[in-house]
């Protein structure tokens, strides 16, 4: 049956949505108490694994555009792991920044920092940490254009995206910059130069985030409503615009899927797996756009997710194949 909101994910209990209601846990907040392991998993969480393993992926994707006859296997894994690390650092110091607004939120109130379990303070350090330790690694393994670009995808994600998610309903578009960047390093760490190719990917990624976002965004837009975030379902909440958005930014995802076959870059397997996954993505959209429901977001989150791993894998068929 159709369900018109979803505020609360699968995976959360009662007790995660009870959770919104604690006191925010000070800088005292301790791990001593717990198994290793458990702090281990919660720090995990906080690196955002979902969000830095498609991140990694779309690095891997315009590596692979890059490289249209032979693969430095040494080059691309210190920027896959390079790259990993910068995302899950850049996720981590996202949860410090948000710590108080999580905390209000169903959805996230039972993360690692609001509910206690880790302290911003200590969570702080790791994640600056991480961050340099990849970007130390990209710098002279791979080259220092990817570096700069690594380093420009962490400084707009914490310091331009996040703090505009709580003030400007634009706020994902201007996202999908720092989204992007890393698919774009890719291909640099591939070829030392910003080209065609490079460009191609940037264009994927960025479009792909739109009716990713959006789609999440229409499904928690009361709890993003709750954590005061300027999401365009809180702000224009009849979905007009966000269905629009979310069709048009898919048509376009389409046009540039197909663009590295035509730049020569990818060849016929790459196209012929990419263009009917780009038009089942559209799919989903426009059945939200008729519905408006939040199971048809999720269809469209859910197909969304689906579609960055299968384009890299046909590009890497295609790579191997063609």
């Amino acid at each position: 049956m159709p369900t018109p909101d979803i505020d609360v994910s699968p995976t959360e209990s009662r007790t995660t949505v009870r959770s919104a209601d604690r006191p925010i846990a000070g800088p005292d907040a301790s791990t001593a108490d717990r198994p290793w392991t458990e702090v281990l998993r919660d720090y995990l969480e906080l690196t955002k694994p979902e969000i830095s393993f498609l991140v990694t992926v779309s690095a891997l994707a315009g590596f692979l555009l890059g490289s249209p006859d032979t693969l430095n296997g040494v080059v691309l894994m210190a920027t896959l792991v390079g790259t990993a690390l910068c995302a899950g650092g850049v996720g981590m110091l996202n949860h410090v920044i948000e710590e108080r607004f999580d905390a209000q939120m169903k959805r996230t109130a039972d993360r690692p920092i609001p509910s206690g379990r880790i302290a911003a303070s200590s969570a702080r350090p790791v994640g600056i940490t991480m961050v340099c330790l990849g970007i130390a690694i990209i710098c002279p393994l791979v080259n220092p254009l990817t570096a700069v670009l690594a380093m420009i995808t962490a400084v707009l994600y914490v310091y331009v995206y996040t703090p505009l998610k709580r003030t400007t309903k634009w706020n994902t578009i201007i996202g999908t910059i720092p989204g992007a960047l890393p698919a774009l390093g890719g291909y640099t760490a591939a070829t030392g130069h910003l080209g065609a190719g490079g460009w191609a990917v940037f264009a994927i990624l960025a479009f792909w985030q739109m009716p990713h976002f959006l789609s999440l965004a229409w499904m928690y837009r009361k709890d993003y409503a709750r954590g005061n975030y300027a999401m365009l379902p809180v702000l224009e909440p009849g979905g007009t615009s966000t269905a629009a958005q979310m069709i048009g930014f898919t048509v376009l995802l389409c046009v540039a899927s197909v663009t590295p076959f035509l730049y020569s870059t990818a060849g016929w397997l790459y196209l012929a797996a990419v263009a009917p996954l780009g038009l089942w993505f559209l799919w989903t959209t426009v059945a939200f756009a008729r519905s408006r429901t939040g199971q048809a977001a999720r269809r469209v989150l859910k197909a969304s997710i689906v579609y960055v791993p299968v384009l890299v894998l046909a590009l890497g068929a295609d790579w191997l194949f063609v």
